[in-house]
């Protein structure tokens, strides 16, 4: 599977562990049949809801939502491991020449559901799928129905804050490391797992350092109104930001206490 329009960056590592999944849930069975060879603009609802899952081959398999383009299947993906079902709306169509090969789905899911090895696989497998359709819907959605936080993927130098903007948003470092800068001067290290952006929020006054990314990043940004309720609902979320401050706190004593004793 693949995503219509540009696909994330952190899509690919889901994409490329995919396409080998399939192949090994179907290790030790037999197909149903010989290949099947489909022309292009063949009926694939056909292949949804009868007996049998299909592997493709190769080609190409476009699959939409209320006429709306959203994702491909390709070599190596399966077809059919979802029973159609009317309300979903889905509707797939191939392009191109596409060769499928067929398997028994009560053999397929026998198979599956005789090892735990088998059954973690297809976990991983539909959890993967899901992932990747969940991206691309949420990304195909209008921007005023979207969540208000979310992840930003940055690279190493860019400006996460501006000393001086306004705050109305707090982040957190999923990945990486920043260090943050007052007046030019470097003050402090942001490592992974911590919130910062948070102080501007509760003082109510302009941003009072610049935050930059010393190497590739990945950020969780939640506005302001939404991090205050949290602070209030969640007290490990109001616990891991007092320590938080605590150690930036205690990292700026420090360096002050250096400045004062150097010569």
């Amino acid at each position: 599977m693949y995503l219509f329009g540009e696909q994330p960056a952190y899509a690919d590592a889901w994409v490329n562990r995919l396409q080998g999944i399939a192949s090994q849930l179907l290790l030790g069975i037999a197909p149903a049949g010989p290949a099947l060879d489909l022309e292009p603009g063949a009926d694939l609802g056909a292949l949804q809801g009868d007996s049998h899952l299909y592997l493709i081959d190769s080609g190409l398999v476009q699959a939409r939502i209320n006429e709306r383009p959203l994702f491909y299947l390709q070599d190596g993906d399966l077809l059919g491991l979802y029973q159609n079902r009317e309300d979903l709306a889905y509707q797939y169509s191939t392009d191109g020449v596409l060769r499928v090969v067929p398997y028994l789905r009560s053999e397929v899911l026998a198979h599956i559901h005789a090892t735990p090895h088998t059954q973690e696989l297809l976990i991983e497998y539909l959890t993967g799928q899901t992932t990747l359709l969940c991206d691309a819907i949420t990304r195909l959605k209008q921007p005023e129905y979207r969540a208000s936080n979310g992840f930003k993927h940055v690279a190493a130098g860019d400006v996460l804050i501006h000393q001086g903007d306004e705050a109305d948003h707090v982040f957190v470092i999923i990945e990486g490391h920043a260090e943050a800068f007052v007046d030019g001067h470097k003050v402090g290290d942001v490592p992974k797992d911590e919130i910062f952006g948070a102080m501007a929020i509760f003082t109510h006054e302009k941003r009072s350092a610049t935050v930059v990314a010393s190497e590739p990043c990945t950020l969780m940004i939640i506005p302001k109104d939404q991090f205050l309720s949290l602070t209030q609902t969640n007290p490990r979320i109001a616990h891991s930001l007092i320590e938080s401050m605590a150690r930036r706190i205690d990292a700026l004593n420090r360096q002050v206490t250096r400045l004062i004793g150097s010569p």
